[in-house]
């Protein structure tokens, strides 16, 4: 059984990526503009290969309103999964994408890991956290 530990989320252990391919509903974390942190549950995917991590949602959400209020640089984000007494956690920097290319490469990667096709919303966007963080416990 692994122990609570760091990892570089380029570059996770098996059964850390494992975990993240297995189907389990997440929460994301963003800072409100006063600074408290607003947690929703999302579902998420894990491209450690691009150091990023996913979340698609509406353009218009809470979630990427405060995403977008961060300015250029973007907001310090946390996603998290929890299954018994297993959880990971990925950390980073998260920005909104419009451009059509990375929402249907976020939709496919959810298709793949959630096993169903999200359904077609214009307004769609993602959030893609660039990774700089991750922990957890096997």
């Amino acid at each position: 059984m692994t122990s609570t530990y760091s990892v570089d989320p380029g570059d996770p252990d098996a059964s850390y990526l494992a975990f993240w391919r297995e189907r389990h509903l997440c929460t994301l974390t963003t800072p409100r503009p006063d600074g408290t942190p607003h947690v929703v549950p999302v579902g998420v995917t894990y491209d450690p290969g691009e150091r990023l991590a996913r979340v698609i949602t509406r353009g218009t959400s809470a979630k990427a309103a405060h995403v977008r209020a961060a300015g250029p640089d973007g907001a310090p984000v946390a996603v998290c999964q929890v299954d018994g007494r297993r959880w990971a956690t990925l950390e980073g920097r998260a920005r909104v994408r419009t451009e059509p290319d990375r929402v249907a490469e976020a939709e496919r990667r959810y298709a793949e890991r959630y096993g169903r096709q999200p359904s077609p919303n214009p307004r769609r966007v993602v959030i893609e956290i660039e990774l700089t963080g991750a922990m957890g416990r096997g």
